[in-house]
């Protein structure tokens, strides 16, 4: 698999991640058989990314991922990032104080059974904590070696830009952000607007979570709900419905269209749309099945042609309007 750099650093990813969202989920997750054939089809296939976070089952994620480093694939093949700052809490979902972060990322680490992450991303803007605080535990894990890299996850553009403007302001003694993870798909977009422009302007790379859609591109809702489907989980059904609209079916039918021209899945021609879009490095492929990764990571070869891209581009284009738009057409 092509490996890409992650940002202006020396990181290197495999251009599609693995993720594990439903890892420790005991309904909807895989089991740690399955979770091993998930990570070895990965590995085989060259894929070196993987990414999860302390809030994912529970930390039961970060456990079961790190019962499977060194036993099912090298801890030197690969790229460990996970995130820390999401608190179940109704009150306060984020905590990005620096005590927190730190607690959390060495909670982490003895999970995963390593001594480091590759790279330790903020969950999300945390508005109750100076940004400078949050920043710092970012310096403070890269300097101490627990984290090579660092990044964050959920910022919108003006938090993105000056989390890494701020972090730039210092070069040597502030840790260069890395990359900015975001749900970015072709049914959502609107990290366009001002996200992507900031990242590329400062330069981080985009890591996609949902690049599928939160599953709906792969065209299987077309016909209604399967029952073995996250849409069908009492979990997660809610995660899948904002995407089950007209405007959804609309773009779904022109990537089932485009797939059927080039003798290709729907899944192959949105993930390829996402990951050949400007910025992204990698996009972040969660799966119940080996299987299912497989045909994800099968889309190696695929390049959509530009009349293709262009149609897509064109039927899932987000509205942009002042101050966003051309003023040249005005």
């Amino acid at each position: 698999m092509e490996q890409r750099h992650l940002g202006r650093t020396g990181l290197r990813v495999s251009r599609i991640g693995l993720g594990t969202l439903t890892w420790g989920r005991s309904a909807d997750g895989p089991d740690e058989a399955e979770a091993a054939a998930q990570l070895k089809t990965f590995w085989n296939a060259g894929g070196t990314l993987v990414d999860t976070a302390d809030v994912y089952g529970g930390g039961e994620a970060e456990y079961l991922l790190g019962q499977l480093i060194g036993s099912v694939v090298p801890r030197r093949d690969l790229v460990i990032a996970t995130k820390a700052g999401g608190v179940a809490d109704p009150d306060r979902r984020f905590d990005a104080s620096r005590g927190h972060l730190l607690s959390a990322l060495d909670d982490s680490l003895s999970r995963l059974d390593t001594d480091y992450v590759d790279l330790w991303q903020v969950h999300a803007f945390d508005p109750w904590t100076p940004l400078e605080e949050t920043l710092q535990a970012l310096d403070i894990a890269v300097s101490s070696g627990r984290a090579r890299y660092a990044g964050v996850s959920n910022f919108s553009g003006w938090q993105l830009a000056k989390a890494a403007t701020w972090q730039l302001a210092a070069p040597g003694v502030r840790t260069r952000l890395a990359s900015t993870q975001m749900e970015y798909s072709l049914l959502q977009r609107g990290v366009e607007r001002e996200v992507v422009p900031a990242a590329l302007d400062l330069g981080l790379s985009l890591l996609p979570s949902s690049p599928l859609g939160r599953g709906v591109l792969t065209g299987k809702y077309r016909s209604g709900t399967p029952a073995d489907s996250r849409g069908a989980s009492e979990a997660l059904a809610a995660f899948v419905d904002p995407y089950l609209d007209e405007a959804a079916s609309r773009i779904v039918d022109a990537v089932a269209t485009a797939a059927h021209g080039l003798a290709v899945t729907p899944l192959h021609v949105a993930l390829a749309w996402v990951r050949d879009r400007p910025g992204v490095a990698a996009p972040i492929v969660g799966a119940r099945t080996s299987a299912q990764l497989g045909q994800a990571l099968s889309v190696e070869a695929l390049s959509l042609p530009e009349e293709i891209r262009q149609a897509l581009d064109d039927v899932s284009a987000p509205v942009h309007r002042y101050p966003d738009q051309d003023w040249s057409t005005l």
